[in-house]
C-alpha cells in the first residue's frame, strides 16, 4: 500500500520578494515583479524588462554561511534561500532525522553563466578578418581567464548539492531539466519516492536564473518573449486576445514533502496534500506543443486518476498560462476536452495565470505555482490573472481577471507545460 504525501513546508524566492506572506498579499492585489532589466545591459535587445529577483542578501537573510556555499551560483542561493524557509516552517531545525531518509529533488536548469569570461575569451582568440577561432589564443585567454570552481558551479545538478550540504540530506538525490514543466515534475517524482518507501521526506522543487544575455537572445529568438518595452508591467497577458509573448523571470519555489506517518508521529503542521501527478510528451516538436494540446490532456487526467478524483472535485486550476498565443489557446482547449464532462461545463471552474506578475521562473515556475495553490487552499482566495481586458474567442474560460476571489477552495490543479512538449499536472488538496 503506498504511502500519502503531505506538504509540511514552503518557502520561495520570486520577483515579488522573498516571504511567504508578503509575496501572497502582492499577488493578490494584482502587483507587479516585472521592470526593466538591470542584471545586464539590454538596451539593444528586443526585449529589455524581465521578472528579478531583487534586494535579497542571499546568504544573510537565509542565515547561510560557511565557505560551502561561497561560490554558489545566483540560482543556487535562491534554492537555498527558499529551502532555508521550507525547512523552518516545516518545523524540521534540530529535528532527529534518519539523513539516508531525507532526500532532494529539484527541477534546476543552468545556474547562471559565466558570461563575460566567455565572450571576452571567444572576442579574444577571434581576429578581424579571420574565418575560425585561434584554439591556441583561445586555450591561453580561457586558463586566464574562467574560473574553475565557478563553471562547476554552473551545472544543473548543482543546487541539489549545496542543499544536501546544507541539510545533511543523504537520500536519494535527484535533478530534471524538463524546460518550464521541471520542478512540477520534480514534486511529482519525489512524491513517488516517498509513496514507495524510499525516503521519509524530500526537499523538492525548482531554481533557475536565465536573465543573462544567452538566455534572453535565445527566447527572443524564438519569438517568445513580449516586446512591450514602454510598458512591462502589462506585458505579459495571459488568455488576452493582444497576448504578446512571455515575461523571462528567476526565482526557487521549494516544497517539503513527507510521509504522512512521518509527518503526524514528529507532530508536524500539515499544509496540504499531494493527491495526483500526471505526466507525458507531445512527441511533436522542439519547442511546439501538440495544437490539439494532446498531452497536456494526458497530463491533467493522469493526475485525476492518480489522485482518485473526478472533474467535479477540482476547485481551481492554476494554469500554465505564457502569455504567448500558442500556449494559452492550447492549454484552454486542453482543459475544455478534460472538463467537459464537469457539471455546468468546463467555463465554471476557475483559472489563473500568476505568470502575469511574478513573470516566467522556467524551471522554478511549478514549484512556485504549487506553492500559490496551497495557500489558495489555506485562505480560500483565489490570485487573479492580471492585465487581462481582451477576451479571446479561442480562450473562453473563467480566467479569474485582474482581481483575487474569495472561493470555496479543497482541491487544486496546478499545470506546467514545457518546451519540446513535456507536460506535468499536480493535485494537491486541504488535508482532512
Amino acid at each position: 500500500m503506498r504511502k500519502r504525501v503531505v506538504i509540511t513546508g514552503m518557502g520561495w524566492v520570486t520577483p515579488l520578494g522573498f516571504e511567504i506572506e508578503a509575496v501572497w498579499r502582492r499577488m493578490l492585489a494584482g502587483e507587479s515583479g516585472i521592470a526593466p532589466t538591470t542584471l545586464f545591459d539590454a538596451r539593444t535587445f528586443p526585449t529589455t524588462f524581465s521578472a528579478e529577483v531583487k534586494g535579497f542578501d542571499y546568504l544573510a537573510a537565509a542565515g547561510l554561511g560557511g565557505k560551502q556555499h561561497s561560490a554558489a551560483s545566483r540560482s543556487t542561493l535562491f534554492a537555498l534561500g527558499a529551502a532555508k524557509q521550507a525547512w523552518a516552517m516545516a518545523g524540521l531545525a534540530g529535528a532527529k532525522l534518519d539523513p539516508y531518509m531525507v532526500g532532494t529533488y529539484l527541477g534546476s536548469g543552468e545556474s547562471g553563466v559565466d558570461f563575460d569570461p566567455f565572450t571576452r575569451t571567444g572576442l579574444a582568440a577571434w581576429p578581424a578578418g579571420a574565418n575560425e577561432l585561434d584554439m591556441k589564443v583561445w586555450g591561453t585567454r580561457a586558463m586566464n581567464a574562467f574560473d574553475a570552481l565557478r563553471e562547476v558551479e554552473q551545472e544543473p545538478n548543482m543546487p541539489i548539492t549545496h542543499l544536501a550540504m546544507e541539510f545533511g540530506a543523504r537520500g536519494p538525490a535527484l535533478n530534471c531539466l524538463t524546460a518550464c514543466a521541471a520542478s512540477t515534475q520534480a514534486i511529482g517524482e519525489a512524491t513517488e519516492i516517498i509513496r514507495y518507501g524510499d525516503a521519509d521526506i524530500m526537499i523538492s522543487g525548482g531554481a533557475h536564473s536565465m536573465i543573462h544575455p544567452f538566455g534572453v537572445t535565445g527566447f527572443n529568438r524564438l519569438t517568445a518573449l513580449s516586446t512591450m518595452n514602454d510598458n512591462p508591467r502589462a506585458a505579459c497577458r495571459p488568455f488576452d486576445a493582444t497576448r504578446g509573448g512571455f515575461v523571462l523571470g528567476e526565482g526557487a519555489g521549494v516544497v517539503i514533502l513527507e510521509s504522512l506517518e512521518h509527518a503526524q508521529r514528529r507532530g508536524a503542521k500539515i499544509l496540504a496534500e499531494v493527491m495526483g501527478y500526471g505526466s507525458s510528451a507531445d512527441a511533436h516538436a522542439v519547442t511546439d506543443q501538440h495544437p490539439e494540446g494532446r498531452g497536456a490532456i494526458v497530463a491533467m487526467k493522469e493526475s485525476l486518476r492518480d489522485a482518485e478524483m473526478g472533474v467535479n472535485d477540482i476547485d481551481y486550476i492554476n494554469a500554465h498560462g505564457t502569455g504567448t498565443k500558442e500556449n494559452d489557446s492550447t492549454e484552454s482547449f486542453a482543459i475544455k476536452q478534460v472538463f467537459a464532462a464537469r457539471t455546468g461545463g468546463p467555463a465554471t471552474v476557475p483559472i489563473s495565470s500568476i505568470k502575469s506578475m511574478m513573470g516566467h521562473l522556467i524551471a522554478a515556475a511549478g514549484a512556485v505555482e504549487l506553492i500559490t495553490c496551497v495557500l489558495a487552499i489555506r485562505d480560500g482566495i483565489l490570485p487573479p490573472t492580471a492585465n487581462y481586458a481582451h477576451p479571446d474567442p479561442e480562450c473562453d474560460l473563467d480566467y479569474v481577471p485582474n482581481t483575487a476571489r474569495k472561493a470555496k477552495v479543497d482541491a487544486v490543479m496546478s499545470n506546467s507545460f514545457g518546451f519540446g512538449g513535456q507536460n506535468d499536472t499536480l493535485i494537491a488538496k486541504r488535508f482532512v
